[in-house]
């Protein structure tokens, strides 16, 4: 059996502000299928880690097969592993959302990409690998034709396998491989951060909506869903490591209350005490299963609204509008639950009255969390798509204040418009919060002053 090393090539920036820093799941699922199909399988998760200590243990491992994540914001550092590990194992694999989006580009450094879900895909590319057997008969890869999966050089012709039909059975998916992550190291930044040990779980894949701005092409449009005994199943799985909070990742977790509810009542029935949060569609959360989340243990819920206007929303294609959406966190703040929200300012097709009107919208909401970024347009997306063409240059982290808010297409908004909008939302909301029932006095003329340099910027 081969030796195989999974890498997670996330470096947090020094100025992030992002209150999420979870496991990765993905790499940690395709971890547990090859290791119960017998291959040697090691985990380099590099959020702890600085670029030249991740190297090292990469080179260390001396694994005969490496496969690399990758997102947007990895695509540099997944190139630099690959590029540096090239002659020092047998097959190199590129996996995840981007290079499930642009899988030609992946392809002058590694030898595969995999598209779509990786789990299968995997097992099934390790045997072929260790039996030195063609390729194409593996499903959802993309690959260079020449000595073996390598050309004689990277100039090889690209092909491509058909598409790799979904995974129908969630439940028969091996949890994933938790006891290869830094498991101490993530306990202790959740401790020091909130005073809980926090990790992730998905307990759904896909999502049946198809907001503008998502990038949604590993698992589809599609929904599947794992049964309640299942789910709970792994929480206590994951609090067995030590943690005591539940984040759970599902892009619509709350899609059908009844599977809520079996869920909170398995959770109930097996008498166990934790908190969880989960993300939401205004659409989906009442009173009535807020209540019931609540008495499970649920301690927030964070909702994607992105704006305030009806017109722009309907532009992203979110299908809710603000009326649903203050409905929705108005019954989950009443049951008890905190709760969050995302909106994405200056969005392309917004006029100032817009963006303004999201800014009055965001910070009225009875909200303890509130998260403002800038558009980005995602590979993959109906965004990325309609403004390719404007595009100037790639998102890079790490090098600079606000590294989660950057601008690499030529917008209606400059740059630091847009970051004024951000800072001007974030101070109406914490002087709301800070001054409760005198805030009126005193944020109506901050926003009257900020609303007109807003307008008269460029």
């Amino acid at each position: 059996m081969s030796s195989v090393l999974l890498i997670y090539p996330y470096f947090h920036p020094s100025r992030d502000r992002s209150i999420f820093r979870f496991p990765p799941l993905g790499i940690s699922y395709v971890a547990s299928s090859l290791r119960n199909a017998g291959h040697r399988v090691s985990v380099l998760d590099c959020t702890f880690m600085d670029r030249h200590e991740a190297l090292d243990r990469a080179l260390q491992t001396r694994a005969d097969v490496v496969g690399i994540y990758s997102m947007a914001t990895m695509r540099e550092d997944s190139l630099r592993f690959a590029r540096r590990l090239r002659g020092e194992c047998g097959l190199l694999v590129a996996g995840g959302p981007l290079p499930t989006c642009e899988p030609e580009s992946f392809l002058g450094d590694f030898d595969v990409v995999v598209i779509g879900e990786g789990e299968r895909a995997m097992v099934e590319l390790l045997y072929v690998y260790q039996n030195k057997s063609d390729p194409a008969s593996i499903p959802g890869i993309a690959y260079r034709k020449g000595s073996y999966f390598r050309a004689n050089g990277s100039d090889g012709e690209i092909a491509f396998t058909p598409a790799r039909q979904l995974e129908r059975e969630l439940d028969l998916i091996a949890f994933p491989a938790r006891d290869l992550l830094p498991n101490a190291q993530y306990i202790d930044f959740w401790k020091r951060r909130s005073g809980r040990a926090t990790t992730a779980i998905m307990t759904t894949r896909g999502c049946p909506f198809s907001c503008e701005f998502c990038s949604n092409k590993v698992f589809g449009v599609s929904y599947r869903e794992r049964s309640p005994g299942n789910v709970v199943d792994e929480v206590e799985q994951a609090l067995s490591f030590g943690y005591d909070y539940i984040h759970f990742a599902d892009d619509v977790f709350t899609l059908k209350r009844e599977r809520i509810a079996r869920i909170c009542d398995e959770i109930m029935s097996r008498g166990l005490h934790f908190k969880w949060e989960c993300l939401a569609r205004v659409d989906s959360i009442n009173r009535d299963i807020a209540s019931t989340m609540k008495a499970a243990g649920c301690d927030r819920i964070f909702f994607g609204i992105e704006s305030g206007n009806d017109s722009i929303l309907k532009l992203m294609n979110k299908r809710i509008t603000p009326e649903g959406a203050r409905r929705a966190v108005e019954a989950a703040h009443s049951a008890g639950l905190k709760t969050g929200a995302f909106f994405i300012l200056c969005y392309p097709g917004e006029t100032d009255e817009t963006v303004l009107n999201t800014l009055r919208f965001a910070t009225s909401l009875p909200l303890d969390y509130l998260s403002f970024t800038m558009p980005y347009p995602l590979p993959g997306t109906a965004l990325y798509e309609r403004v390719k063409h404007k595009i100037t240059r790639e998102w890079v982290t790490g090098h600079g204040l606000m590294d989660d808010h950057s601008l690499i297409f030529d917008a209606g908004f400059s740059e630091t418009k847009m970051r004024f909008a951000i800072l001007k939302g974030e101070a109406q909301f914490r002087m709301r919060k800070a001054l409760g029932k005198a805030a009126p006095v005193f944020v109506k003329p901050f926003e009257i002053l900020s609303d007109a340099v807003f307008r008269i910027m460029r």
